[in-house]
């Protein structure tokens, strides 16, 4: 917010808005063929000797929102095409992550495993499964090691020779691909287009870019979702008060629901969630939901502010540990970290195994995947992509990890990567009205690639201030001597008194109270001039 940018009007901003999709500004109908993916063809044969031999097919999903929804997708698919599927979520604390051996035991009866959003660095599980002679598909979306996995197919967007055109999908989309190549195959009839109501909550919290074909998976899915009469769907929107959906109302709302089950207790019943076959289990299920995720804020508080703490605010990047944090909300606190200093961020946990774990999430373009990976030769565990990496390592690694992590983050991140991407220019106070916002919402959904834009104004004078929610949150009203404009900051432990004049950066929104409609500024910083 220091430099002076110079002042945008709204022709301007339409074509920054659109220099963001070049040619990628997709359809439905530009979907690529599922048979573009390697391995594809392969994998969908198996599977339907499998159905058709009666043979026993077990899926091993994951805990996150990606590896939920793919779980999902899987088990609605195969319920409409009447074939029996055992499915697996791994808990985070019993289980570890994804196809491991630990969880092996319990899947050694299959004929037939099928990972979603996991499994491509899954060595030793797949060994054990050649050994009891159980064929394994793995279908998964993240970085394919050197040598991968030996499996009877690998469906993966990022593994050599795989002629699918989008290498930033999701493990969801690859899934229902999946599903797609077997609808196809079967003859089933299966409206895949319905299914995209599962896959669009994954590609948003996944943070997958919403450019080319996830923007228009997405675009369908919120549709789907508005007018949906699943049960998971109609609980939620009931619960929520919402009747239009945004992608941030999935990334802030539905999401972090999903979520809490698996960082507080076990993932399953988000699944069972999503797959609800009547609203009374749906509510039911929603408000253990619920509970699970108001237990995850406390706990994401109570680290965020020891986290806060320890951080070094001189770090290229920050490296914070503790004691005994809870392994479910370390991403979390790690983003937080990343937004409030601006810098790429990583928070670990000590375990009882003398290691550290924990997550780390990226601020601006800096990409996390590629330093961390600089350190690899100290982490016994790792995986992720640009956004977001998690990882362990021994203790006695932790200082010698953090000090070449600085290192490289100088060479790979340098001081510009760490300036907010998402700021599109400043604006004169009178820009600011429904033409700008109705202008925005064409570029809807906004998310990771697209992200909702930021703008600057400067010297704006506090005309009211009002302290809401116990002194949590702030409303005001500011103006420049010719327009007014009314503004939200939330989660600020600070405020401005009225007479005071402020640089601010925000995005445009829109508030309805007792039946009338403004425009909003949220407020993201807010500078005493």
């Amino acid at each position: 917010m220091k430099n002076a940018r110079p002042l945008l009007d709204l022709p301007q901003i339409e074509a920054l808005l659109k220099a963001r999709f070049g040619k990628s500004f997709l359809t439905l109908k530009d979907l690529p063929d599922p048979y573009a993916f390697k391995d594809m063809e392969r994998a969908v044969e198996r599977i339907v000797t499998a159905i058709e031999k009666g043979e026993k097919i077990l899926l091993v999903g994951d805990y996150d929102v990606d590896g939920v929804s793919s779980t999902a997708i899987m088990r609605r698919f195969f319920s409409k095409i009447d074939v029996p599927l055992e499915w697996v979520i791994p808990n985070r604390f019993r289980d570890g992550y994804g196809l491991s051996p630990t969880l092996f035991p319990r899947l050694s009866h299959a004929d037939l495993i099928i990972t979603v959003d996991n499994g491509i660095a899954a060595h030793e599980a797949a060994r054990l499964c050649k050994e009891a002679g159980i064929d394994l598909i793995i279908t998964d979306h993240h970085i394919v090691p050197q040598t991968p996995p030996e499996a009877y197919a690998i469906v993966d967007q990022k593994q050599k020779e795989c002629s699918f055109p989008h290498t930033e999908v999701c493990g969801a989309q690859i899934a229902w691909y999946l599903c797609a190549a077997l609808n196809r195959r079967l003859g089933a009839g299966v409206d895949m287009k319905a299914l995209l109501e599962l896959a669009a909550p994954a590609i948003i919290a996944d943070i997958m870019p919403l450019l080319h074909i996830n923007r228009a998976m997405v675009e369908q899915g919120l549709r789907l979702l508005e007018r949906s009469d699943s049960p998971f769907i109609v609980a939620w929107k009931e619960m929520a008060g919402k009747e239009e959906l945004r992608a941030e109302d999935i990334a802030f709302g539905l999401a972090p629901l999903l979520n809490s089950a698996g960082r507080m207790e076990d993932a399953s019943e988000a699944c069972d969630f999503l797959c609800s076959e009547d609203l009374h289990t749906a509510r039911r299920l929603l408000l253990r939901l619920q509970g699970y995720n108001e237990r995850r804020k406390s706990l994401e508080n109570e680290i965020t502010r020891e986290a806060v703490e320890r951080a070094d605010e001189k770090a290229p990047v920050l490296v914070v540990a503790g004691e005994a944090w809870h392994e479910g909300v370390l991403g979390i606190v790690a983003a937080r970290l990343a937004r409030r200093y601006e810098r790429p961020a990583l928070v670990l946990t000590r375990t009882g195994e003398g290691e550290y774990k924990g997550s780390g999430r990226r601020f601006g373009t800096c990409d996390l995947f590629e330093l961390v990976d600089s350190q690899r030769e100290l982490l016994s565990r790792f995986g992720g992509h640009r956004a977001a990496v998690g990882l362990s390592l021994a203790a006695e690694h932790l200082e010698e990890f953090r000090i070449g992590l600085e290192r490289e983050a100088l060479a790979l991140c340098p001081t510009g990567s760490f300036q907010d991407p998402d700021i599109l220019g400043e604006v004169p106070p009178g820009l600011v009205d429904w033409n700008l916002y109705n202008l925005l919402n064409r570029f809807e959904p906004y998310g990771e690639g697209n992200p909702r834009p930021k703008f600057v104004s400067r010297r704006l004078e506090v005309l009211e201030h009002r302290a809401l929610g116990g002194g949590l949150h702030h409303r005001y009203r500011l103006g420049d001597g010719q327009t007014v404009l009314e503004a939200i900051h939330f989660r600020s432990d600070a405020f401005v008194e009225p007479g005071r004049r402020v640089d601010l950066l925000y995005t445009l929104g829109s508030n309805t109270f007792n039946g009338r409609r403004s425009l909003q500024l949220v407020i993201e910083k807010i500078i005493e001039v």
